[in-house]
C-alpha cells in the first residue's frame, strides 16, 4: 500500500522518514500513526537499514498531536494507548532512529522525539509538553521518558507549567544531543548516522537493547543482559573480522 501521509527514501543504510502533514505543522493524527506503524513494521524487516532519520516537512517536527481527534476522544479510547504503542515501537526499534528537529517540536511530537534515540535540532526549535493546558497529561510516554532524559525536578517544570522552551535550553538539560543551525539538521543528522554506520551493526542493534534495559529493569537484570549481548558478539564474524582489521593496521 502506498503512503500518503509520510515519505520513505534509503540511501544504503540510511533510512529517512519524513511526515507530510505541512499545513498542519505535520500534527499527529490516527491516520499518519497508522502509516508510521505500518513504516517500522516493515523496516524492522529490513536488515538492510542500520540507521534511521525521522523529520517533519515544512520547517516543523511535530506540532503536537491532532486536537480535533482528541477532543472527541474518550476514556476507553486513551486506553486504547494509540500514540504510546507507536512511541514504544519507535524506542524499541532493532536499529537506532534519531529525531532531525525543526521548528515545534511539541505534545506529542516532543513525546515522538524522546522515544527516538537521539534528537539533532535547530537553533529556532520549540519544545514542549503543555498538555495541561488543555487539560490533559503527556500519557504517551511524556511523563515517564522526560524525567529519564532531563531529571525528574526538570521534567516537572516542564510538564506542570506546560511552558514551551527554545532549542538552547532544551540544549542545556540534555534533551537534545546537538544544536546547530537551522539549516543544517540534516546535514548533522545524517552525519551522526553516518559514524553510527561505520560500526558494527550487529554489536549497534545489542548496545540498543542493553541501553534501553537500563531504565527498565534492575542493576543484576541488566548487567546479564549485557553480558548475554557480550557473549553473542565474542563469535560473530563481524566481531572477528574488525578485530583482525585493527591489529593488521597495528602492525
Amino acid at each position: 500500500m502506498p503512503y500518503n501521509l509520510i515519505a520513505i527514501e534509503k540511501a544504503g543504510a540510511l533510512c529517512t522518514i519524513t511526515l507530510k502533514r505541512p499545513s498542519v505543522m505535520n500534527a499527529l493524527n490516527k491516520a499518519i500513526v497508522d502509516e508510521l506503524h505500518r513504516a517500522f513494521d516493515e523496516l524492522r524487516a529490513d536488515t538492510e537499514v542500520g540507521c534511521i532519520i525521522l523529520r517533519g516537512d515544512g520547517g516543523n517536527f511535530v506540532a503536537g498531536a491532532d486536537i480535533g481527534e482528541l477532543k472527541e476522544r474518550m476514556a476507553l479510547e486513551s486506553l486504547a494507548a494509540i500514540n504510546s504503542a507507536l512511541f514504544k515501537k519507535v524506542e524499541e526499534h532493532p536499529v537506532p532512529v534519531i529525531a532531525a528537529v525543526e521548528g515545534y517540536c511539541l505534545g506529542g511530537g516532543c513525546e515522538l522525539a524522546l522515544a527516538c534515540d537521539m534528537r539533532v535540532a535547530g537553533r529556532s526549535a520549540k519544545f514542549g509538553q503543555p498538555e495541561v493546558g488543555l487539560g490533559i497529561i503527556p500519557a504517551a510516554g511524556g511523563t515517564q521518558r522526560l524525567p529519564r532524559v532531563i531529571g525528574l525536578g526538570r521534567a516537572k517544570e516542564w510538564v506542570l507549567t506546560g511552558w514551551t522552551y527554545d532549542a538552547a535550553e532544551a540544549w542545556r538539560v540534555g534533551l537534545v544531543n546537538q544544536l546547530v543551525d537551522d539549516d543544517k539538521v540534516m546535514d548533522a543528522a545524517r552525519e551522526l548516522a553516518g559514524r553510527i554506520l561505520k560500526r558494527g551493526p550487529l554489536a549497534v542493534r545489542m548496545a540498543k537493547v542493553a541501553l534501553n534495559a537500563s531504565s527498565r529493569t534492575g542493576l543484576d537484570t541488566g548487567l546479564q543482559l549485557e553480558s548475554v549481548a557480550q557473549a553473542m558478539l565474542f563469535e560473530s564474524p563481524d566481531k572477528m573480522a574488525r578485530m583482525q582489521a585493527f591489529l593488521d593496521k597495528k602492525k
